[in-house]
Parts: C-alpha cells; sequence; structure tokens
C-alpha cells in the first residue's frame, strides 16, 4: 500500500473469516487445501491468505481511493472466498468467534512463524480461536500518521462498539458483545498503546522490544491500532469482523472521516489534549461488554456517563462535511441505524434465546446461529441464495 498523496486516504481492508461444515456447522479442522488454492489463483489485485488454525483464511483487499471501492472490494473477496469454498465442501462464516467449536480439536497452520509463537505463548494461542477485522488508512507523512493515531484513541471504543459479533465462546453465551477481545487480551502488547508524538517515538520503543528480544519487528504489537509494519498506514486492530458488508464500510467510512477531520487539527495545531489511557481502556471494556447498549464515560457530563446513542449521533454530526468530502455521508450514518437496530453479536443472542424459548435445546439453538451469521456473511455478495 503506497503512500497518499497531500489529502488523500487510501483504504484497505482485512478479514478473517472461518471455514465450517455447511451440515454440521462445526469448524473445518483441516479442509480441501484446493480451497485456499482456488482463493489464491483468483484473488486479482487482492490477497486471499492462510490464518494461524487451518479452520481460517483471511482477505486482504487492494489498495481502495474511497469507501465505495472499498464495498466493491470487499464483495469481490468475499465473493471468490464464498464461491471457493462451496466449491470445496465448506461454508464461510464472518463472525469474530465460533459458537460452539472446540480449540482443542483445531489444527495449526504449519509455518515457523506460528510454530514460534506457540512455543512461547503456549495455551494463550493455543485457545486463539477467533478473528478480527483490521481497517489500514494510509494518508500524510510518518510523524502525522503516529499523531493521527494517538488522537484517534479516545474513538475505539465506540467503533469497536459498533462492530461487536463474538457473544458466544465454547458453547456458551459469555455475557460480551465481544468475548474476542478477552482472547487477544490474553497476548502481551496488546490492547490499548500509550499516546505517542512522533515516529521517532514509536521507532524508540521498536527498538527498546528489539534489544531486549522480545520481538522480531512491529509486526508483534497486536495493539487495537498501529502503524502497519509492512506499509506506510495506521492499521486499526479494535474491530470484530462484520458479518454485514454494509456494517463493515460503514465502519470505514467513519474512520476515514475521522482521520480526515484530525489531519486538518493536525495541520492547524489544534489536536485535542489526549484522555487518561486509563480512561479510554475503562470505555473500552464498557464496548466489549455491552456493543451498543454501552454507557461510556465521559467527565464533561453532567453524570459522567453518556449513551452511545447519543455519542454516534453527536460524532456522525461532527464528521458530516469530511465524510461529503469523502464521499461517504450516507455510510457513516449507517452508525445510527446500527446502534438502533443492534449488531451481529444483538441478531445472534436474541434469535439464541428466541429460539430457546420456542423449544429448541441449547445445542439446536446454536446451529440456528450458525445458519444465521453464514447467511449474513453472504448478504451483498450476489450469492444470497447459493
Amino acid at each position: 500500500m503506497s503512500d497518499a498523496g497531500d489529502g488523500e486516504i487510501t483504504l484497505g481492508i482485512e478479514e478473517e473469516f472461518f471455514l465450517v461444515d455447511p451440515v454440521s456447522g462445526d469448524l473445518l479442522a483441516d479442509p480441501d487445501p484446493a480451497l485456499f488454492e482456488a482463493c489464491e489463483a483468483a484473488a486479482g489485485p487482492h490477497k486471499i491468505v492462510r490464518e494461524l488454525l487451518r479452520a481460517q483464511i483471511e482477505i486482504n483487499t487492494r489498495v481502495c481511493a474511497s469507501v465505495a471501492e472499498l464495498r466493491g472490494a470487499l464483495r469481490e473477496t468475499r465473493g471468490i472466498v464464498l464461491e471457493a469454498a462451496e466449491r470445496h465442501g465448506a461454508a464461510v462464516m464472518a463472525a469474530s468467534t465460533h459458537p460452539f467449536a472446540s480449540w482443542q480439536a483445531q489444527m495449526p497452520t504449519p509455518r515457523e512463524r506460528y510454530e514460534r509463537f506457540a512455543m512461547t505463548f503456549q495455551d494463550n494461542v493455543r485457545r486463539f480461536l477467533v478473528g478480527g477485522m483490521h481497517i489500514h488508512a494510509g494518508f500524510g507523512d510518518a510523524d502525522s500518521r503516529v499523531r493521527v493515531m494517538t488522537a484517534l484513541r479516545r474513538y475505539l471504543p465506540v467503533l469497536h462498539a459498533l462492530s461487536t459479533s463474538s457473544p458466544f465462546s465454547d458453547g456458551r453465551e459469555t455475557g460480551f458483545k465481544s468475548w474476542r477481545l478477552t482472547v487477544v487480551g490474553s497476548l502481551p502488547r496488546s490492547g490499548l498503546p500509550g499516546p505517542l508524538g512522533s515516529r521517532a517515538d514509536y521507532d524508540r520503543l521498536i527498538e527498546e522490544y528489539r534489544s531486549m528480544r522480545f520481538i522480531e519487528d512491529g509486526s508483534e504489537l497486536w495493539w487495537d491500532i498501529r502503524p502497519s509494519h509492512a506499509y506506510p498506514t495506521v492499521e486499526m486492530r479494535i474491530c470484530d469482523v462484520c458479518t454485514r458488508i454494509e456494517d463493515a464500510v460503514c465502519i470505514a467510512a467513519l474512520y476515514a472521516s475521522l482521520i480526515r477531520m484530525l489531519q486538518r487539527r493536525d495541520r492547524e495545531g489544534t489536536l485535542p489534549p489526549e484522555p487518561l489511557t486509563e480512561i479510554v481502556a475503562e470505555n473500552r471494556w464498557v464496548a466489549q461488554r455491552y456493543g451498543v447498549l454501552a454507557f461510556f464515560g465521559d467527565a464533561a457530563r453532567e453524570n459522567g456517563r453518556v449513551d452511545i446513542h447519543d455519542v454516534v449521533g453527536e460524532l456522525v454530526e461532527e464528521l458530516a462535511a469530511d465524510a461529503r468530502a469523502l464521499g461517504c455521508e450516507a455510510e457513516t450514518r449507517r452508525a445510527l441505524a446500527i446502534v438502533r437496530e443492534g449488531t451481529a453479536a444483538d441478531r445472534q443472542v436474541d434469535l439464541y434465546r428466541l429460539r430457546q424459548l420456542e423449544g429448541d435445546t441449547e445445542d439446536e439453538a446454536l446451529r440456528r446461529v450458525i445458519d444465521l451469521v453464514l447467511a449474513e456473511t453472504r448478504e451483498g455478495t450476489g450469492g444470497e441464495s447459493g
């Protein structure tokens, strides 16, 4: 992903999917290798690769110059994986946890990097039965990217809340809208980064880690947001995988609009004072626990808390001019519908509880949840009726 020109923002998305047995709904611990080969052959300008577990596959869209292009790229990449999976006895699930699959039954992808991680992190990696959505944005120079990345931290909880899709794990309702972040948090160098003022600050931190032989390079910082190791981008990594393409596009539109606004304030020297990392982390936990039912902490409010509905409404209005300039105002406004109607996590939990009220066993209700996620994964790809 090349440097964006002055004022330009380029975008790309990585999505990590599960491959499931279309009959049982369970994960395919060892899918047909021809599935991956077919995806790689059909990827074109995109990139489709294996992930930590054989039951996973990752798509990387091409570099896009607009949110509209990004929507098209997501349709293309999902379509490629869905078509190949169908031809090779699999179905594709865009959610950040599988409701009932056992981590003990999974097989790792044979790769030296993954083997090294398993040796170091032990069960923290073996239990890593999660997938995420990472959004890359290319803009500005290296210093401005780090300053804007730091300013973005306060917005991460609300962006995460809009993405939540992982309420189940190990056959149980976890009580969280995003159980994935709990699993990710078992690794070192995860969660929120501290405030950084320049690329030099970041580079010094990397060298500290390297001098102690904790990491080989910046790709082993698994922060919620980070300067990409491979590209001149800022990579937002906090979000769950969105089952629906339109929800992913909405979050990307908000991210791009925030960057445009913060870039301008950075040039003007008017970036807002940084909030305490501990308070942002508390709001992050609230987002993880409650999703779009969150009440965030905000010291400027009369009672110290604010409903996510108000946060999203105010954010959409604040970003309206920047979203309009980027051609994605309608996409940012979709966030209001997500808050009103719920995320993938809400739909999964609602269906699970409804099916039990109507007489399903827990196992039967969870199987219906799988069907829902598989259907939503296909929405907007042209394969809805497949």
